[in-house]
């Protein structure tokens, strides 16, 4: 790649201070370009231990006027998905307005009818936001609710942490969600893969209480499964055992739903006698549901085509990086193969820089609202506004 704007680098040396920092000084000298706009970090438990001297070091030895990171078991760096040690991505992004910001639960969690001035803090022309949330005393449903009221059709894109710590510059953070404020001429292209293949047809609950589902047109809910189980070719019955999840409509205001506007949630139970069906949401009378299956066919078909949309979109537009968190759940474990989502994206978009982490539930927009995603691959891209 020439005059490359971002570099991506993987660090697994153990706790070595002069060589990290000789380390950070070599990836920085990688960055054709007279100063870094941002870096992105994602460290194993193992070197968070020593959190706030790895800040010092990488700020120093990078020069990085602003940093923002978490914490990570597995990571994406560039083509590969790794584990261990750490991730650093340094971004020069021209014409770009940065801020980064600590939102504390308590800041998150605001009721429905107020706006928290906290979470409005933003350049004036914000094009997006990257989020990386810490789990502990985070509602996210909640939050999510909070976040679409205060930021009404802007981008965002991220995903939940395993544990504590997050990182912002030198602070080394124990809850709570660190947010970077993307504008001026640098916006945020989102591709959000939730991996799943729709099953029947799409349906309207007529009765749920809590996160159970009691009927779906007027049916018991258990019947309509087995209907839509009972239709599909034999073959595809059997690769759908253990791998059935439910879809929630994201919004009811469309007149067709196909893939991708659907929430994608698990199927917890069912009880055959009184037809019930227990998820992981909580639905309402009214919304439109469809059954989904997930498989690693459907999750490679589905981001190999959205990426390829993206491509198009994208067509003259500089793409400076980009950031990819994904579901712990995916990666070579589910595939059966390595690199699956890092390595379809660079042969759709590459060679890009890219950094990511693998996250306990993605965050992303479904229609012109964001949602908390399991089972995602979230991509934000940095683009030439």
């Amino acid at each position: 790649m020439r005059d490359p704007h971002a570099v991506v680098g993987h660090w697994n040396g153990g706790w070595d201070e002069p060589a990290l920092a000789k380390w950070a000084a070599g990836l920085r000298s990688r960055l054709p370009h007279p100063f870094v706009s941002v870096g992105l970090l994602f460290a194993s438990p193992a070197l968070a231990a020593h959190a706030t001297d790895l800040l010092e070091i990488l700020r120093v030895h990078a020069h990085i006027p602003l940093l923002v990171g978490a914490t990570s078991r597995q990571f994406v760096c560039n083509a590969e998905e790794t584990e261990g040690g750490l991730v650093l991505g340094l971004f020069h992004l021209p014409g770009a307005r940065l801020d980064a910001h600590h939102f504390t639960p308590e800041q998150l969690h605001t009721p429905e009818d107020a706006t928290s001035p906290a979470i409005t803090r933003s350049p004036p022309d914000l094009k997006g936001w990257i989020v990386l949330a810490d789990p502990s005393d985070l509602d996210g449903d909640r939050w999510m609710r909070s976040w679409n009221q205060s930021q009404p059709g802007i981008t965002t894109i991220g995903g939940i942490t395993t544990k504590a710590p997050l990182f912002l510059n030198g602070s080394v953070l124990e809850s709570g969600v660190v947010a970077l404020a993307v504008g001026g001429q640098i916006r945020i292209e989102a591709v959000v893969s939730q991996g799943c293949t729709p099953i029947g047809q799409p349906w309207t609950i007529t009765r749920a209480e809590r996160n159970f589902i009691h009927t779906i047109a007027n049916k018991p809910a258990y019947q309509v499964l087995v209907e839509t189980f009972n239709s599909l070719p034999k073959e595809e019955q059997a690769g759908s055992q253990g791998h059935l999840f439910v879809g929630l409509a994201g919004t009811e205001y469309q007149d067709e739903f196909g893939r991708g506007d659907f929430l994608i949630r698990n199927l917890l139970g069912a009880d055959p006698r009184q037809g019930i069906l227990a998820v992981g949401a909580l639905p309402r009378a009214g919304q439109t549901i469809q059954f989904q299956r997930r498989d690693p066919a459907a999750a490679t078909e589905d981001l190999g085509r959205l990426l390829a949309r993206a491509r198009t979109r994208l067509t003259g537009h500089s793409i400076y990086g980009g950031i990819l968190c994904c579901c712990s759940g995916r990666g070579a474990r589910h595939f059966g193969r390595p690199n699956p989502d890092s390595g379809l994206i660079q042969e759709q978009l590459g060679p890009l820089p890219l950094i990511g982490f693998f996250a306990n539930g993605e965050i992303g927009p479904t229609g012109h609202q964001t949602f908390l995603h399991a089972y995602t691959a979230a991509l934000a891209l940095f683009v030439a506004a």
